[in-house]
């Protein structure tokens, strides 16, 4: 990368540190259970709402013991389940319309990253009818206060329900993007592990590995706080005790629970301190070639660590050491090695490849610029890349 441009990154990296004391950062409300969110939308007056979520999760009927508490209550609902794993703007237009015609006046984001994604830029694209999707793609382009926002997470790693960021896919031109904005953290966050019993083992094992990239990136970055260190250590040590009692046995309630827990201090985490190359890189090939995003960054997250070498190794070998994911006593090195390493035996433990199949060298240049372009100067990285340097990830990261 140029000096120039290095000094240009680090420079908006640490103003943007040193404004976070100053920014509208908020946590939302936590709802211990999905039996009050009627209570919650009744103290605001709210009589009909929008829930969003994906055929997967209606058909299976998760969702209609909600639905039918609302009814109950006299709360009008209607429900769009059409949301695709990667969120399309067709798919936030098409929600939009469907609050609209039903004269809704809040959104219940029901599912894993991509149901509250979408909610979220369709919650954007209401109070800003003029303004495409594409148009607020990066940073702080909405800037107004959105419909009451629920978020009940079915899944514990994408920390969505705690963000100011949405990804969305414009399926047309092959391209994952994301809108980071305050007003996209959800009002309140629905944290009832009964919603995610039975989750199937291959979904358990990825949204739990991204949620400890979550962690680890806000964790070894440059605009860390005490507080986003303190939450990522306790994701951390939430994840090393229970991510395997929970893929091993579903049913579980302790281990959901905690798994919910570490999650959303995960998404705590990585708001305020934000992510990585690991993130830029799997958002590329998510709109790329669709790879989910929590098996996208399972795989790169050891493969981008050591490439971040000596760069990271101090605060990795911390956070393992405070996590008590490897024991005290070792030298920083051999920490940080110890803690890589453990993240790949559990990835090969829960059936999580070390590489990733479609990838076409022709292609790995325009997602390098991609992940260039969403990276570079705001992700606070240990080690700044150029284009043509984080295309070795993708070639790393490769089946051969």
């Amino acid at each position: 990368m140029f000096i120039l441009n290095r000094i240009y990154c680090r420079t908006f990296q640490a103003a943007f540190k040193v404004a976070i004391p100053f920014l509208p950062y908020r946590n939302p409300k936590i709802v211990p259970s999905l039996n009050d969110v009627p209570n919650v939308l009744k103290r605001k007056n709210i009589d009909s709402v929008i829930i969003i979520t994906d055929a997967g999760i209606h058909n299976l009927g998760l969702t209609k013991p909600l639905e039918e508490k609302l009814a109950a209550e006299g709360i009008k609902c209607c429900v769009y389940d059409r949301t695709v794993p990667n969120p399309t703007i067709w798919n936030v237009e098409e929600a939009r319309q469907m609050y609209l015609e039903n004269n809704c006046r809040a959104l219940i984001a029901f599912g894993g990253g991509s149901s509250m994604d979408c909610a979220k830029a369709t919650g954007a694209r209401i109070v800003k009818p003029k303004q495409k999707v594409s148009r607020m793609k990066g940073l702080l382009r909405v800037w107004k206060k959105l419909p009451t926002l629920i978020a009940v997470p079915t899944t514990a790693g994408t920390g969505s329900e705690t963000t100011l960021a949405a990804v969305i896919t414009d399926s047309e031109k092959h391209h994952k993007y994301p809108i980071n904005d305050f007003c996209l953290i959800p009002h309140y966050a629905v944290l009832d592990y009964r919603v995610t019993l039975g989750l199937p083992k291959n979904i358990t094992a990825t949204t739990g590995m991204d949620a400890l990239t979550h962690a680890v990136e806000a964790y070894i970055g440059r605009s860390t706080t005490r507080e986003t260190r303190a939450m990522a250590e306790e994701a951390v040590a939430m994840i090393h005790q229970h991510l395997k009692n929970a893929y091993d046995d579903g049913s579980n309630a302790e281990a959901r629970n905690a798994m919910l827990r570490a999650a959303y201090c995960a998404g705590v985490a990585f708001t305020k301190s934000y992510v990585g190359y690991v993130h830029a890189v799997a958002h590329s090939l998510g709109g790329q070639y669709g790879t989910p995003h929590g098996l996208a960054n399972a795989v790169l997250l050891p493969i981008v660590l050591r490439m971040y070498g000596s760069s990271c190794q101090h605060k990795l070998a911390m956070l393992a050491r405070r996590s008590g994911t490897v024991s005290w006593g070792l030298d920083d090195a051999e920490t940080a090695k110890r803690f890589i390493e453990w993240i790949e035996q559990m990835n090969a433990s829960m059936g999580i490849p070390t590489r990733l199949s479609g990838i076409k060298d022709e292609d790995i240049s325009l997602m390098a610029r991609h992940a260039n372009q969403e990276a570079n100067p705001l992700y606070p990285v240990p080690l700044l890349m150029s284009r043509r340097e984080l295309e070795k990830i993708y070639y790393a990261v490769q089946e051969k």
